[in-house]
């Protein structure tokens, strides 16, 4: 918060009285005394005045007679990270800048400045403990109980899909549909390639080889144009994937129809990979039910959060029952510990899956505000050349997880990462977009097929960031996000 500093100004005429009563009705603790042509001397404290009053001067007399004081100051336009790495050296909550003639701009508060702005911070409300507290109550605290139960059913209801799994996270989701397709060492996946680790690396686990799909403009998600050269490469060479894993990225549908059209003609199931995406809505249909099995993630930065955790969403009722008995060490229905084949730990906890109840009675609340979010970033920049703001086709309503946008730095005259930097120095937290997977040296040698002749998703990370878009930013949070924007982009 910007202070007017002239409530603070004291000048050499000014009387210890009238100083001591100015101190005492402000909250800053402290004047800021000037010369005649307002040109900063030194700060006063209570302390300063009392020493006065100890050596015999009287309550009448000015401050004239303060000896110099060297006082900490910085020059106007440091940032708010290195100024209060001078507050903490220096041990003062109030910071003077100063300009080029040595008058006071204004003062920085250690109060308003010391907590950053994440990238997306879990957002609680006031359900989750109820659900959690009859947890604790019933002794339910293990892995599974009512919670789980009730969690699975509603989010299965939500989105209108038959059945559902509740898992420790997307990640093990993912696992599970991909060792139910049977996927085996020496198969092919399809898989986006601007998207996070967590949506190939279960390929690999099965011993699987990603093959990297680039996006389309239009979407940023999978392109069909790109999917449909990967099947004629794959025809020609008489191999086929084993299944096609299709990420909506940022919160964002991709084109399912288009998507799940070109598969099915190929006989290749899709798993659509829905971890930011719940809440989103393709052509008016609920996100993650349009391949063979959906995920959705609840990791702490999405749009809801279990603090880790996911669910298995399919029609199938046969595989979401496989994934439950994957999910507990595949364990036989024997009296006796007994294990046919290899299981995994993956179930969530009955405790979790409360935290899960809570949050998704506010999911669509999250979801509006982080569109607001969005929205509020777009209209006050929109007067910036250079900026491209993830686009929103027609057929797609998004949670806008994440804010993303990119910028042109042969217009905006800087480049995305020294925005991301110049953030950084503000203590507000931005992120580049996802680095393509084909760019990954875990995944050097996996190929790619582009949309275009050039890659798609390289030219969306090498432009793109990631902007705060939490649903339980202030609005003076996202105020404070804009005018530190604006006065990066236009120099300032």
């Amino acid at each position: 918060m910007m202070i007017d500093v002239k409530e603070f100004y004291a000048r050499a005429s000014t009387t210890l009285r009238q100083a001591m009563e100015t101190i005492n009705a402000s909250g800053m603790q402290m004047l800021l005394l000037v010369d005649a042509q307002d040109r900063f001397e030194r700060t006063v404290t209570d302390g300063d005045l009392r020493r006065l009053l100890l050596n015999g001067a009287e309550m009448g007399d000015t401050l004239a007679q303060l000896p110099p004081l060297a006082s900490i100051t910085a020059p106007d336009g440091i940032s708010r990270k290195a100024a209060l790495a001078v507050m903490d050296q220096h041990e003062i909550n109030h910071l003077p800048l100063i300009d080029a003639d040595g008058r006071i701009v204004r003062v920085l508060n250690r109060r308003d400045i010391g907590t950053p702005i994440l990238l997306s911070t879990p957002h609680m409300g006031e359900a989750e403990l109820h659900f959690v507290e009859e947890a604790f109550r019933t002794n339910w605290i293990a892995p599974l109980g009512p919670n789980v139960d009730a969690f699975e059913r509603e989010v299965a209801d939500l989105v209108g899909v038959g059945h559902a799994a509740a898992l420790s996270s997307g990640t093990a989701a993912i696992h599970l549909a991909v060792r139910m397709l049977g996927v085996k060492p020496g198969d092919r996946v399809f898989c986006s390639t601007l998207t996070f680790a967590a949506s190939a690396n279960p390929i690999v686990y099965e011993g699987g080889e990603p093959v990297f799909i680039d996006s389309e403009p239009g979407s940023w998600n999978m392109s069909p144009v790109a999917l449909e050269r990967a099947f004629d490469a794959a025809q020609a060479e008489s191999w086929m994937p084993r299944a096609v894993i299709v990420v909506n990225l940022y919160g964002q549908s991709a084109d399912m129809d288009a998507l799940v059209e070109i598969c099915d003609r190929h006989g290749v199931p899709v798993i659509e990979d829905a971890a930011e995406s719940l809440g989103a809505r393709y052509k008016g249909k609920p996100s993650g039910i349009f391949g063979r099995m959906g995920i959705f993630s609840f990791n702490g930065n999405k749009i809801i959060t279990t603090s880790g955790g996911g669910m298995l969403v399919s029609d199938d009722e046969d595989l979401i029952k496989q994934a439950r008995f994957l999910a507990t060490q595949a364990r036989d229905p024997a009296p006796h510990y007994q294990h046919s084949q290899i299981g995994f730990n993956y179930r969530m906890s009955n405790i979790l899956a409360g935290v899960g109840r809570g949050q998704l009675q506010v999911l669509g609340d999250r979801v509006e505000a982080r569109r607001g979010v969005f929205e509020a970033y777009r209209d006050g920049l929109a007067d910036i050349p250079g900026l491209e703001w993830m686009p929103e086709p027609d057929w797609s309503y998004s949670t806008r997880w994440l804010s993303a946008l990119t910028i042109d730095p042969a217009v905006a005259g800087i480049s995305a990462n020294q925005v991301i930097a110049r953030l950084a120095e503000e203590m507000i937290e931005a992120r580049p977009v996802w680095k393509p997977m084909h760019q990954q040296p875990v995944f050097a040698g996996c190929r790619h097929f582009a949309h275009g002749n050039t890659s798609v998703a390289d030219q969306i990370f090498d432009a793109g960031l990631c902007m705060p878009s939490g649903s339980n930013m202030s609005p003076a949070e996202i105020a404070r996000i804009i005018d530190v924007m604006r006065g990066i982009l236009k120099g300032r």
